[in-house]
């Protein structure tokens, strides 16, 4: 039936949001649980089916959401066959966090804080101190990382505590921002390829009797973005990441874990307008906007002063069937960025004034001030299943 003028579609509840299970079976939780195991002072295992290892390694693969994996078990038949093991056998899947992206997702695993906590709460969010948008997975523009993350990693903590910490990465990444942040603490050993990450994550497991080891593969989230979750580049890049992880899981020194996971899952969106609401082209959309944030599926709306309250009544009017569209302070209480008691009020005012979380499969893309991100086939950031759902598979020697 058609609507009058005046007339709007109810928007989504808030409390329909499936929220993220901070505190449980999260991301944020995975490296405290760890620690908690090897006796790290300070630690809390509050992920209670996994059992503690003397010696563990996190191998967290960029891209591989649950639902993605367990769709495509003819071209990962070694990680579809530890389905069964995820989350210490109980065959279910952890969270990523909200928003599910890299950087906030990074954070929660190395920090073992909720984003609401550690700060990192979106793709590019607004710089208090200097009211510009910054992009905290390329950290641009740079700003003190030691101000705006201040809390020691797990990691570090990890090593304080006697146990061997390292990191085994690409070697672009060891002196970037957001591993100074996210991941340092122990060792930092820059490998090129998937096989050297692998077969020297080994050694370091190996070179003490108490070890925590991360390691890192990034492109089949880069398959996804350029390519598609559907496409055949995606499943070849999934058909590598098999053999990688069976590679390390073959050479696990005794009284290992090793544990699977991903930052979030994602999805391909339509190219179309039905799909892909263009910011720059819709005026309803940009009134009262002083900047845009976060990323098509999980957007930060920064009002000009005095029209949050304009901007959100607008952007529930326009998209509340198809997002869920709080304000700051309802998206903290609601515990979307982690429990509102451990929420650090200097991240306040980096969430927006409005915050906009995809239902449906759509995006906000920006096609002007962000080109290349609204060229993207696969998207993530929301809190559907398919995004937050991410594997915690396990082996163990």
């Amino acid at each position: 039936m058609a609507y009058a003028a005046w007339d709007h579609p109810e928007p989504l509840a808030l409390g329909s949001a499936p929220l993220p299970e901070y505190g449980s079976g999260s991301l944020a939780d995975l490296l405290p649980t760890l620690a908690a195991g090897m006796a790290v002072p300070g630690m809390t295992a509050s992920i209670t089916e996994l059992t503690p290892a003397d010696r563990n390694c996190v191998f967290l693969v960029d891209g591989l959401g649950w639902e993605q994996l367990r769709a495509h078990p003819d071209e990962a038949p070694f990680l579809a066959s530890l389905l069964g093991s995820s989350r210490g056998g109980t065959g279910r899947p952890i969270t990523a966090g909200y928003p599910a992206t890299t950087a906030t997702s990074l954070a929660s695993v190395g920090t073992g804080l909720p984003p609401g906590a550690h700060g990192l709460p979106g793709y590019t969010v607004r710089n208090p101190a200097t009211g510009e948008l910054m992009n905290q997975l390329r950290w641009q523009p740079w700003t003190d990382p030691a101000a705006w993350q201040p809390y020691p990693t797990v990691f570090q903590r990890a090593a304080d505590a006697g146990v061997h910490s390292a990191q085994v990465s690409s070697p672009t990444f060891e002196r970037t921002p957001l591993t100074k942040v996210a991941l340092s603490g122990g060792t930092f050993h820059g490998r090129l390829t998937g096989e050297e990450r692998m077969d020297f994550a080994a050694e370091q497991l190996a070179a003490a009797d108490r070890s925590l080891v991360y390691t890192y593969y990034a492109e089949l989230d880069g398959a996804g973005h350029r390519y598609g979750v559907d496409s055949d580049t995606w499943r070849g890049q999934l058909m590598h990441v098999d053999r990688l992880v069976q590679r390390l899981a073959e050479q696990l020194p005794p009284r290992s874990a090793l544990y699977v996971t991903a930052d979030h899952g994602m999805l391909d969106v339509p190219f179309d307008e039905q799909h892909r609401i263009d910011f720059d082209e819709d005026w309803e959309l940009r009134a009262g906007v002083a900047l845009l944030g976060g990323e098509g599926r999980a957007r930060h709306v920064y009002a000009v002063p005095g029209a949050a309250s304009d901007v959100l009544t607008c952007w529930r009017e326009v998209l509340g069937e198809q997002f869920w569209v709080a304000s700051r302070d309802e998206a903290i209480a609601a515990g979307w960025f982690g429990p509102s008691d451990r929420f650090d009020q200097r991240v306040y005012e980096r969430i927006g004034d409005v915050v906009a979380a995809a239902h449906d499969d759509v995006l906000i893309i920006a096609s002007e001030r962000e080109p290349k991100e609204s060229a993207m086939v696969g998207n993530h950031g929301s809190m559907t299943p398919v995004e937050q759902l991410v594997p915690l598979l396990e082996v163990r020697s």
